[in-house]
């Protein structure tokens, strides 16, 4: 390795593809990009597509949800092997945080290695303080979109536990097992409390029994 490292030029391409990281010696810096989209039913295309244009050297990537940096894996590669002089390129600024906590830390982060944070699709950047202001207001604006999804998806349960629909994720509500204990001469109600369900369910299903 120190016969290779001595004679081959000390490149990106090299560094990156050959030795599969960086090399501790490396001093070029380097594009990077952080892709991100929440569920695997999810394209990468697009951003994809955004960062190509940008002569990008390395693109971490990942299907995750973006409220925590819980289990990010690629997150966590990406600012470890980001450098000093290096330039992390994002999209948009919930692809990386949907917390401004989260955003602060990853900032902080980036800030004291001296990588600096831009994104294609808005005109942010840690690179000044007026873009550096923008960049705060917009990790406002997505954590307020993150809890205000949180809250309609509450008030959403609560309306399907009104209505006796809403099974919590569990498996579906058996339509023989409710027959065969009205068969049993249960009442509706007896019934919804042995399987500890809604007794609305109970009526909708008999209904269709």
């Amino acid at each position: 390795m120190l016969f290779l490292g001595y004679f081959l030029p000390d490149t990106t391409l090299f560094n990156v593809f050959v030795l599969g990281s960086r090399c501790r010696y490396h001093t070029l810096t380097m594009k990077v990009a952080y892709l991100r989209v929440s569920s695997t039913s999810q394209s990468l295309e697009v951003q994809r597509d955004a960062v190509k244009k940008l002569n990008i050297e390395k693109i971490f990537e990942e299907k995750v949800s973006g409220t925590s940096t819980q289990g990010r894996v690629k997150l966590k590669e990406c600012l470890e092997f980001v450098r000093e002089g290096d330039e992390l390129v994002i999209t948009r600024i919930d692809r990386l945080a949907r917390s401004v906590l989260d955003l602060q830390l990853i900032i902080k982060e980036l800030t004291e290695k001296g990588v600096s944070l831009t994104a294609t699709e808005q005109p942010i950047s840690t690179k000044d303080a007026t873009s550096k202001c923008f960049l705060d207001m917009l990790g406002v604006f997505a954590e307020l979109e993150t809890n205000l999804r949180k809250e309609r998806q509450m008030e959403g349960i609560a309306k399907a536990k009104e209505k006796g629909v809403y099974t919590g994720g569990k498996a579906k509500i058996d339509g023989e097992q409710v027959k065969k204990l009205k068969e049993e001469g249960m009442g509706a109600t007896a019934i919804a409390r042995q399987l500890k369900i809604d007794r609305t369910s109970v009526y909708r299903l008999l209904k269709r029994v």
